[in-house]
């Protein structure tokens, strides 16, 4: 399939399918809001509405629309008000009527119009209309279309009906100063019907929609296809530094990193081989004065000891030791186990990224107002990745395999949007604009994950929400902005307080950005701390994506580059049995001493 013919198909797909969606969940809200109602009402709370003026009025009230009949055949909803006046001693009216109706009766009154109700914490917004006039009672009026006056609480039930219409809530004998408990509450037989369609319409939407999205999500995915087996090389200029091993899916021969000395693996002061420190014995710890014990040094755990402790005819004499043991008095040397070297392994999805050294002082400032066509096209591709994440979810639990196409497109995602933050705002490490496409290309961030032949089928039902869980309060930790907690009050009972505020992320590239801008240098140290952050963050992706079964590390791999030390491997057999090399011994010279001094 072409290239183009694969956008059009991923175009109409995403669509399509959020049509749908977006119909679907409309038509399970409605469902739930039928099923609540049953032959009664669905009830709001309990508002207390109060006005210093003659009477309290809704906004315009368009039931139903214009050139409606003022009867249908079928109940489009029933309306029900419930008022109580906060003064035992008055009387309380509401009423429905036309709103031009409404408008000539409180003509020149003083009158107040409600705007808007918030429910957390509850908040009333009100208009005030000035007038000097006093209205007469308005229950003595005869344009009201439904009526209720009298004390205590008042209830009236309106067919909505055709026109435009007014809410009013007074005092029964009209006077100023209108204070009210009001509940209102809703039914309509139109409810289940319309939810109805809304099901069927959304799930044809979506049956149409989701095979035109996977089709152009795995045309667009072979294309994006440049390894066809195997892990994938890193970009040019990114692999270990020299004095680490070659780890999987580097190619031998990659170069350092730029601003990272040759050598990187051996720190000033330390000799070539990282374990012998100045000031200590070859093979041994960094106890000063302490050498080797007798007999050959630096000898492999498991091999017989010879000297005064593997003596013929010694307990234990030829006998190998365990491996990681010493001999007696002699402390163990340590080997990494299987847990160690699983910890420090690479994880099979890497992300790279490349500081500009040539980044301007101020672009970072625009950089997110330029890459908003990025961000317009990624609401769209995040979309098609959780379809295809769910379709590749399924294809998993009953092949145990993820389809390669869909593989190769959710990586190109990932990938296509940490180019994007990489130059807006995760990081701001160029200024080069992002390119439009899932493929590798020579852009400095890149993002690649090696393909499983295998994948669990178990694993597939728990590891992108409960075995994630852990890893998830990290990443909301690293990056998450917003908090919300929950507080109590006298006077309006439970309130919900909400607070954003800059991430740890946010904040690192902000104070970067800041100091690029003051400096013209943007901090090295800090950079790589960054790119740990992110590294951690989009490893956690490619797992809850399903991509690989191996669990993300917890650990914060700074730097450029997905690049870790190699873990040797403990002893094996064969290596224990081979005889020590055969050393000389140790010869001392005795001191030397002055001759007796003679006494005259």
């Amino acid at each position: 399939m072409k290239k183009t013919a694969s956008v059009i198909l991923l175009i109409l797909g995403i669509l399509i399918s959020m049509i749908g969606l977006a119909t679907l969940a409309g038509g399970a809200a409605a469902s739930v809001v039928g099923s609540a109602q049953g032959d009664g009402y669905l009830t709001s709370g309990t508002a207390r509405l109060a006005v210093g003026s003659h009477a309290l009025t809704s906004p315009r009230l368009d039931a139903v629309g214009e050139g409606v009949p003022p009867r249908l055949p079928f109940d489009v909803g029933t309306l029900r008000l419930r008022a109580t006046s906060a003064d035992p001693g008055k009387e309380i009216f509401i009423g429905v009527a036309p709103q031009d109706d409404v408008e000539r009766y409180l003509s020149g009154v003083h009158h107040s119009e409600l705007l808007e109700v918030d429910s957390r914490p509850f908040r009333a917004e009100y208009r005030d209309i000035p007038g000097t006039g006093t209205p007469e009672p308005p229950a003595e009026q005869t344009f009201w279309s439904t009526s209720a006056s009298g004390p205590g609480e008042q209830e009236l039930t309106w067919d909505l009906a055709a026109g435009s219409w007014e809410i009013v809530i007074m005092n029964a004998d009209g006077s100023l100063g209108v204070d009210a408990e009001v509940q209102a509450g809703f039914r309509s037989d139109l409810i289940m019907p319309a939810a109805t369609g809304l099901l069927v319409g959304g799930a044809i939407a979506l049956a149409l929609g989701i095979p035109l999205l996977i089709l152009g999500a795995v045309g667009l995915g072979r294309h994006a296809r440049q390894h066809p087996r195997g892990p994938a090389a890193p970009p040019p200029g990114y692999g270990p530094p020299p004095g680490y091993g070659t780890q999987p899916g580097y190619a031998q021969g990659y170069g350092t990193q730029p601003g990272y000395a040759q050598g990187y693996g051996t720190q000033p002061g330390y000799a070539q081989g990282y374990g012998t420190q100045p000031g200590y014995t070859a093979g041994y710890g960094p106890s000063t004065g302490y050498g080797p014990p007798a007999g050959p040094a630096g000898a492999v755990p498991g091999t017989p000891v010879p000297g005064p402790l593997g003596a013929p005819g010694a307990p234990g004499a030829g006998a190998p030791l365990a491996p990681g043991a010493g001999a007696p008095g002699i402390p163990p040397v340590p080997h990494p186990g299987a847990a160690d070297r699983a910890d420090r392994a690479p994880y099979p999805a890497r992300l790279f990224g490349d500081l500009d050294p040539a980044l301007s002082r101020a672009m970072w400032l625009v950089k997110w107002f330029l890459a908003i066509p990025h961000f317009i096209v990624l609401v769209f591709l995040w979309f098609a990745f959780l379809v295809t994440t769910i379709v590749a979810g399924f294809a998993i639990l009953f092949t145990g395999r993820y389809p390669r196409p869909l593989f190769d497109f959710n990586v190109g995602v990932l990938r296509w949007n940490w180019r994007v933050v990489f130059y807006a705002y995760a990081a701001a490490g160029t200024d080069r604009y992002p390119p439009f496409t899932l493929a590798r290309t020579d852009y400095p961030a890149d993002f690649e994950v090696d393909y499983p032949e295998k994948l669990s089928r178990g694993l597939v039902l728990v590891k992108w929400w409960l075995l994630s869980l852990p890893h998830l309060l990290i990443v909301a930790a690293l990056s998450g902005a917003t908090w919300t907690w929950e507080t109590e009050a006298d006077d309006l009972g439970t309130t919900y307080e909400r607070a954003t505020g800059p991430s740890l992320l946010g904040l690192l590239v902000l104070v970067a950005v800041v100091a690029l801008l003051f400096t013209g240098r943007y901090q090295r140290p800090l950079f790589d701390f960054i790119l740990g952050i992110n590294r951690w963050i989009y490893r956690v992706l490619a797992y809850t994506a399903l991509m690989r079964d191996e669990y993300p590390p917890f650990r914060l791999d700074q730097g450029p580059a997905d690049v870790l030390p190699t873990v040797p491997e403990p002893p094996q057999p064969e290596q224990l049995r081979q005889e020590p090399p055969q050393q000389e011994p140790l010869r001392r010279e005795p001191p030397a001493q002055e001759p007796p001094s003679t006494l005259p």
